[in-house]
């Protein structure tokens, strides 16, 4: 079925099935799923898209702006609007304590890092009362964009103690490898999840639209005679990550 043909609203709008701009966007999800509408293929015009569904350019606008939010769609200035390449998810387990790097190493996906932030800063209230740090103390900071194979797939904020990280320059990959060496591994951490809608920074620096989905993940590690090592506040996108617990009696 040529797309054409797959919009023509005789076999999909229906007056008792909602507003108009949602039929429409399920319809080209529906589109996208069975691979009619697929990935890197471009939208007929706005204009056109009206022509054909019988629908006014608002509620056409409306509902392609819908499916830009979702992610499925993106709008490329001066080409047009076209399907997104789906991105892989990965599943990442609740139940083991490990870094981003590792995790990503064994999905066969290589890791690179943007350098958003790195050095040795005074502590928030925030960082003072998470890691129990002195009035004097000052705290170890890394922020960085998390890739895997070129994708943008986390924003990573970690605070640590200076007896935990002394000199946070030392870490070019993995966090977790660097404590590591220095005896400071965590053994167990426990961890705050909610779901996001991402703000125009953060959606910039993974390459999403603002206000789509994401998952706001905030970390207290501890080592093995209980001291809080890390506190990390991490962002990831929601179209890319599927969280995984195993539970039993």
């Amino acid at each position: 079925m040529n797309t054409v043909d797959f919009l023509k609203p005789d076999t999909w709008l229906n007056e008792s099935a909602g507003p108009r701009y949602v039929q429409l966007r399920r319809r080209l999800e529906q589109g996208i799923v069975d691979g009619i509408l697929p990935p890197n293929s471009s939208l007929p015009p706005e204009r056109e898209l009206a022509d054909i569904t019988e629908l006014s350019r608002v509620t056409v606008r409306k509902a392609i702006q819908e499916l830009v939010r979702e992610g499925l769609v993106e709008q490329r200035q001066g080409s047009g609007t076209f399907v997104s390449e789906a991105m892989p998810r990965v599943e990442q387990s609740l139940t083991r304590l490990s870094s981003f790097t590792e995790d990503m190493a064994q999905r066969g996906f290589e890791t690179t890092s943007k350098w958003l932030e790195r050095g040795v800063f005074a502590p928030t209230e925030a960082e003072i009362e998470a890691l129990g740090l002195g009035p004097d103390e000052e705290v170890a900071r890394i922020c960085r964009l998390r890739e895997a194979d070129g994708r943008a797939m986390a924003l990573e904020r970690a605070s640590l103690s200076l007896e935990i990280l002394p000199n946070p320059l030392e870490v070019k990959t993995s966090l977790y490898e660097v404590l590591g060496a220095h005896g400071h591994r965590p053994v167990r951490a426990i961890q705050k999840i909610s779901a996001i809608n991402l703000g125009t920074e953060d959606a910039t620096l993974l390459g999403v639209v603002e206000g789509a989905a994401g998952l706001s993940i905030e970390r207290r590690s501890f080592l093995e005679n209980g001291r809080v090592a890390e506190l990390t506040r991490s962002v990831y996108r929601g179209d890319a990550y599927d969280f995984v617990a195993e539970l039993g009696l």
